[in-house]
């Protein structure tokens, strides 16, 4: 009865943020994020304000979280393409590629779809405080696959870290230029940049 009572106020808490965090992408569409106040937050969720400082301290903290939350729709739109461990373990070497159209169009299509939010958050690194995405592919899919190529569990935070940081630094700079350039041209971008087409740097590890 008590476990029930738990992930029944669990589940309202997290319903609520959940609000709080499409009341806060609604307004960006019409107000830039500096004039934006919890008061219009909590009208446009349908909150009061208790309820808001219940769940933050400001709204730095709104910000974090709603890109969390946005990470975490990016992470559902992968759960039908992306290979488990197991696929992962049994797949040939050459099948192991992530840097495909496969994988990139809908992330890039939701960057462009999400672009005030993901601008505002590249203006205030510090709201960055956990990369949700970037953990959960790192885990999921990334980890296994750098075990395939028998790259050492010490090195492979150094390379996806190098991967990952060119990745992001080429993804917010279409960001910051209002994402004009085509998806496809952003796709051929980020393939030459990172090079992981044969991956020929740890291609030579697996014998």
């Amino acid at each position: 009865m008590e476990s029930n009572k738990l992930n029944k106020s669990e589940s309202k808490y997290y319903n609520t943020a959940c609000l709080m965090d499409e009341a806060l992408i609604l307004l960006l569409e019409r107000k830039e994020y500096s004039f934006i106040t919890v008061k219009e937050i909590c009208e446009k969720a349908g909150v009061n304000r208790s309820t808001f400082y219940l769940h933050y301290e400001t709204m730095d903290d709104l910000l974090s979280e709603c890109l969390r939350y946005l990470g975490s729709k990016i992470v559902q739109k992968y759960e039908n393409k992306v290979m488990d461990r197991k696929t992962i373990q049994s797949a040939p070497l050459e099948d192991l590629l992530l840097i495909t159209p496969e994988y990139l169009l809908p992330y890039l299509e939701f960057l462009r779809g999400n672009k005030v939010i993901f601008k505002i958050a590249h203006s205030q690194p510090n709201v960055l405080k956990e990369q949700y995405v970037v953990n959960h592919l790192h885990k999921q899919i990334f980890e296994p696959i750098l075990d395939r190529f028998s790259v050492p569990k010490g090195e492979q935070k150094y390379m996806m870290s190098f991967y990952l940081s060119g990745m992001s630094a080429v993804l917010m700079e279409w960001v910051k230029n209002d994402c004009r350039e085509e998806i496809p041209t952003v796709m051929n971008i980020l393939t030459k940049c990172l090079n992981l087409g044969d991956m020929s740097c740890v291609r030579g590890r697996k014998s």
